[in-house]
């Protein structure tokens, strides 16, 4: 089992920064795939980013490229999402996930994921 905690959402206005931290305890951290997605109301969860096990690779989708950078400490066990230039559209609840290595590349899908966290809140005003 491993268990997550997401921190650092809040209330941003547009243009703003915020930076998401997830802790993990449990299972060895460096052997899982790390996700974030999110999740608008009344609708489907998301994928925003993941990062490789080593921390190598890292995967965007497009909506937050050039904009969210994620990262990794593996002595902390501990992921990152560090958000810039916030829009409304960004307005979530942004949830961290584990995931072990089953496919050539890091998964950027849910069932790709085995842990989640129970998610933290963000609202960007316009």
């Amino acid at each position: 089992q491993v268990q997550l905690v997401e921190s650092g959402g809040g209330l941003v206005q547009a243009g703003g920064s915020l930076r998401l931290s997830c802790a993990a305890s449990g299972r060895t951290f460096s052997n899982y795939d790390m996700g974030w997605f999110r999740q608008a109301p009344g609708k489907e969860r998301g994928f925003v980013a993941a990062i490789s096990m080593s921390g190598g690779s890292t995967y965007y989708a497009d909506s937050v490229k050039g904009r969210f950078t994620i990262s990794r400490d593996n002595a902390k066990n501990t992921v990152y999402l560090q958000m810039n230039s916030l829009k409304p559209e960004d307005t979530a609840v942004y949830y961290c996930a584990a995931g072990r290595r089953r496919t050539i590349v890091v998964g950027t899908t849910t069932p790709y994921y085995d842990y989640w966290g129970q998610g933290t809140q963000v609202t960007v005003s316009a």
